[in-house]
């Protein structure tokens, strides 16, 4: 039986390729493919696939909270980030949320088939070149700082805060959450309190600095 993979990242140039690359492999077949974390969510629930291949930072929902929503619902699928971040945040974020690998994207070509055997073998897969960072959080056992995204904010407010800095508006918002525009204002407020930022630029900044959508 093929290990059957779903692949989640906003460049299709990336996706083409892991496809080309998947295609050499008989034990192994892409089933769907999604630019954002939403439409991953769904697919997961339409093409029940092993794995995910899932990138962090992308438009509408990021990969830490679309993660974390997939094995809410279904725990047996196995996910492996896809990322630029070398930052242990993210690392520790989506290991937190439920993710089995991580990946460094400039290395994924030669390494991915591997990945994906060991996380369908029941084992986890890190990156050598970001496995140090697990080791030294560990050993460190550091108190993230206390502005980080994934910390500070609800899953909620990421999200209200995610489509904020991509530019939607009141109203777009509270139908792509199916809430009410006075929801979506008192989440706006929440987060500018908890974060101390006034404006709409400087949300924007820090949505991308914290990895919650691509610049």
């Amino acid at each position: 039986m093929k290990t059957r993979i779903l692949l989640v990242d906003d460049h299709k140039i990336l996706r083409d390729g892991i496809c080309s690359l998947v295609k050499g492999y008989d034990d192994m077949e892409v089933v769907g493919e999604a630019a954002d974390g939403r439409t991953a969510i769904r697919l997961v629930q339409e093409l029940s696939p092993d794995v995910v291949i899932m990138d962090i930072s992308m438009p509408d929902l990021n990969g830490i909270d679309a993660t974390r929503k997939i094995i809410a619902d279904h725990p047996n699928v196995k996910i492996i980030a896809l990322s630029m971040h070398y930052d242990k945040q993210f690392v520790s974020e989506i290991f937190k949320a439920g993710a089995s690998g991580y990946l460094i994207k400039d290395s994924a070509f030669d390494e991915l088939e591997h990945a994906v055997r060991i996380v369908m073998d029941g084992k986890t897969y890190i990156n050598p070149q970001i496995a140090s960072l697990v080791v030294e959080s560990l050993v460190n056992q550091t108190t993230p700082s206390n502005r980080k995204a994934f910390s500070l904010l609800t899953e909620r407010e990421r999200e209200v805060l995610q489509l904020i800095s991509e530019g939607k508006s009141t109203k777009q918002i509270a139908t792509d959450l199916h809430v009410s525009a006075k929801t979506v204002e008192s989440h706006r407020r929440q987060v500018m309190g908890k974060l101390n930022i006034r404006n709409v630029a400087e949300l924007t900044k820090y949505a991308i600095r914290e990895g919650l959508t691509s610049v």
